[in-house]
């Protein structure tokens, strides 16, 4: 369970020093220390289910959802959140594992992000189409729809099938919400994608 220095000093305002406590119950493994001011009571924690706590608001996103999705062959090995109006991108190098933080546009972060409760704790993870759309806007824009398709399926080396088998309606409404040209070339890639698929 997670635990905030300030909930752990009023559970332990009976001893002489509840910092002291603290460092102790860390000491002896009783508690670890997440970062500054969070700590956890079970070192066996996923480190899924603290992303959200340790830096907000945010979501899992990026390369970490694309992984978990199936979408991108290659393991994951950080905790890779959206975040918005931080300015920087921020990691944090902890006992459960690295997790790293970027902006999306404050316009797009809302949406496509999935609420989710698991073992008592509560997380939020983009859609596949969402962690598809911040995964783009972090990348260099591409010239057009055929370095897009390169960027996609070679670069990134997304599943094309997985990619197609997609919610590509959703997928077209989220890029709008972006305004970059990779996202532009996304929804012109798409609406081609449907029409083919249509006969249309």
């Amino acid at each position: 369970m997670l635990k905030t220095h300030l909930v752990l000093m009023d559970e332990l305002k009976n001893y002489a020093s509840p910092a002291k406590k603290i460092e102790r119950m860390v000491k002896t493994g009783e508690l670890t220390r997440v970062v500054r001011g969070l700590y956890e009571t079970d070192p066996r924690t996923p480190g899924h289910f603290l992303a959200a706590s340790i830096y907000g608001p945010s979501y899992l996103s990026f390369e970490y959802a694309l992984a978990h999705y199936g979408l991108i062959p290659e393991a994951v090995h950080q905790y890779t959140s959206a975040s918005f109006d931080k300015k920087r991108a921020k990691q944090f190098e902890t006992p459960f594992g690295v997790f790293s933080y970027r902006d999306v546009p404050e316009k797009a972060f809302p949406y496509g992000v999935q609420p989710l409760i698991e073992n008592g704790y509560s997380y939020r993870l983009a859609t596949p189409e969402k962690a598809l759309c911040d995964e783009l806007y972090k990348l260099s824009p591409c010239a057009n729809r055929v370095e897009l398709d390169q960027l996609l399926f070679e670069n990134l080396r997304i599943d094309r099938q997985a990619f197609l088998e997609l919610d590509l309606t959703e997928m077209e409404q989220l890029a709008s919400l972006y305004q970059t040209k990779n996202h532009k070339l996304l929804r012109s890639w798409i609406r081609k994608e449907i029409r083919h698929a249509t006969g249309t």
